[in-house]
């Protein structure tokens, strides 16, 4: 546990991408199985655990801590592992022997959650917190409340496997999903040391290609006769994958969510890979995506959901059929063997992304910037000639999206961030002004710089009306301009709108809370 404890804490304190890549190749080399496996299922969010309530940890803490201590530790820190993990008493131990072999493993951590129930893990949590150092209990409360958070996504964790056993991370990532926590398969195979793990390729999951960005004053300078132009949808990436009379869908991080969407899983029954877009639609027309969100992260769904927000596939590319592999082929061949399949399958809730026919980059320009009349995100860009390469490389695909709607907003509220910025005040929610008073219309907590982040959690501090636990209400007088991709109507939301990806654009110190926008403005985005 102290070695994960360790790697833990480094992943925290280490920003740089390849410094974590680093600490990671290390941590495989160096540990052995099972730890290793458990620690990259923990990582790539793959673990499945009986896990503790907040309220568990509160109670164990006040039977060992004033309570009014605790309170007082957790409002200036601002996360509960961590003000657990370091106000929580040492246990007395007489020799350094005693020490050594109280160590708690992380194999016997994890073998003991996964047998366990919620009211014995709060049984078995107080015992391991007092085996455990400041560092131990902070990684041990993390895995236990399922808030892992130290900057590793699956995909790095992966990379990391393959810079260190020299493997290819595309195949690391299509064996994948046919392997098991503690992954002791696919580290011999890794390690050279066992065979190539079985897995059923024909059902895998093949790592998806990106598109980059592509700024205006970027477009001139590529040759438009070597693109090909689609529309950027508003939905989510997904990869439909069938074999027979079984069938998987996977979301852009390999994750399987056949079971949310079964009326689309359900209707697939031929040989083939394909890469599209989940949407829910209206009829013929394209919902919006707080339609879908009513969909996503369901492990099961109902029928009524399904008939009133059906979903449905906007398929742009196919990587194989019947068993031939055409990601080394050109975007032209695979769009016309492509258009030749759908022509002969006929899927049900699937269509085809049209291409759009353009003669030049004026015209092109013309129709992005008709793309939030048509409620579409923007345009995708993709090469003639260019292969289906996994991860983000380029030149071959640019998502040129249309540009960012803004408002002039009320900072309401302020929240304790998480990870690195558990000691700032970084998660703003602001609001815009209805009959005098005002109503919160989003949330951001990224778009803003790091000197920025300081001057707002010191104006946070010295204007503050009330505190409710780790959130703050402040002193209506900060005027944020934020950027966001579209707005909608929403029954959920006090205001009855939401904001699609808000974002900090500018801190405006020079504007008067009083001239920051009113409700009836941003209603009028959505009727425009």
């Amino acid at each position: 546990m102290n070695r994960f404890a360790r790697l833990l804490e480094a992943l925290v304190f280490t920003p740089g991408r390849n410094g974590k890549l680093r600490l990671l190749e290390h941590y495989f080399a160096v540990t052995g199985d099972p730890e290793r496996g458990y620690a990259l299922a923990a990582l790539t969010g793959t673990l499945s655990l009986a896990t503790a309530k907040p309220a568990v940890i509160r109670a164990l803490v006040a039977e060992r801590v004033d309570p009014v201590l605790f309170d007082l530790s957790y409002d200036f820190v601002g996360d509960l592992a961590e003000t657990v993990a370091l106000i929580w008493p040492e246990a007395e131990r007489k020799t350094e022997a005693v020490a050594d072999s109280t160590a708690l493993d992380l194999t016997e951590v994890i073998t003991t959650l996964q047998r366990s129930s919620r009211t014995e893990v709060a049984r078995l949590l107080g015992n391991w917190l007092d085996r455990l150092d400041a560092t131990g209990r902070h990684a041990l409360l993390k895995l236990i409340t399922g808030g892992l958070r130290v900057g590793v996504s699956a995909r790095l964790a992966k990379t990391a496997l393959a810079n260190w056993s020299g493997h290819d991370l595309t195949e690391i990532e299509e064996l994948w999903h046919a392997q098991t926590v503690p992954y002791e398969a696919l580290f011999a195979w890794l390690e050279h040391r066992g065979n190539r793990p079985a897995a059923d390729l024909a059902l895998s999951f093949r790592p998806l290609m990106l598109a980059n960005p592509l700024e205006d004053r970027d477009v001139t300078t590529l040759d438009a006769t070597q693109y090909r132009a689609e529309w950027k949808w508003d939905g989510i990436r997904i990869q439909v994958v069938g074999h027979g009379d079984t069938a998987r869908l996977y979301s852009r991080t390999g994750d399987e969510i056949g079971a949310t969407f079964p009326d689309v899983r359900d209707t697939i029954r031929f040989h083939a890979v394909l890469d599209g877009e989940l949407l829910v639609l209206d009829g013929d027309r394209v919902a919006a995506f707080a339609d879908l969100q009513q969909r996503l992260n369901r492990k099961t769904v109902s029928p009524k959901l399904m008939r009133e927000r059906p979903a449905h596939v906007r398929l742009y590319d196919i990587l194989v059929e019947d068993g031939d592999d055409l990601r080394s082929a050109p975007f032209d061949v695979r769009r016309t063997r492509l258009e030749r399949w759908f022509a002969r399958i006929q899927p049900e809730r699937m269509d085809l992304s049209p291409l759009i026919p353009f003669r030049d980059w004026a015209e092109l320009v013309a129709l992005r910037d008709s793309a939030r009349a048509r409620a579409i995100e923007g345009l995708m860009l993709k090469r003639a000639d260019g292969a289906y390469i996994a991860g983000r490389p380029v030149g071959p695909w640019w998502k040129w999206k249309r540009d960012p709607l803004t408002a002039d907003a009320v900072l309401m509220y302020a929240q304790r961030g998480h990870g690195k910025r558990s000691s700032f005040y970084s998660d703003f929610t602001f609001g815009a002004w209805r009959q005098g008073a005002l109503v919160p219309i989003g949330k951001a907590y990224f778009g803003f710089t790091d000197v920025e982040l300081h001057q707002l959690d010191r104006w946070v501090r010295e204007h503050t009306l009330r505190s409710y636990g780790p959130v703050r209400e402040v002193e209506p007088s900060l005027v944020l301009e934020v950027a966001f991709d579209s707005i909608q109507r929403s029954n959920r939301h006090k205001s009855g709108l939401a904001m699609r990806f808000p974002r900090i654009h500018r801190i405006r110190w020079d504007k008067p809370a009083q001239e920051a926008d009113r409700l009836e403005s941003l209603e009028r985005l959505i009727d425009a």
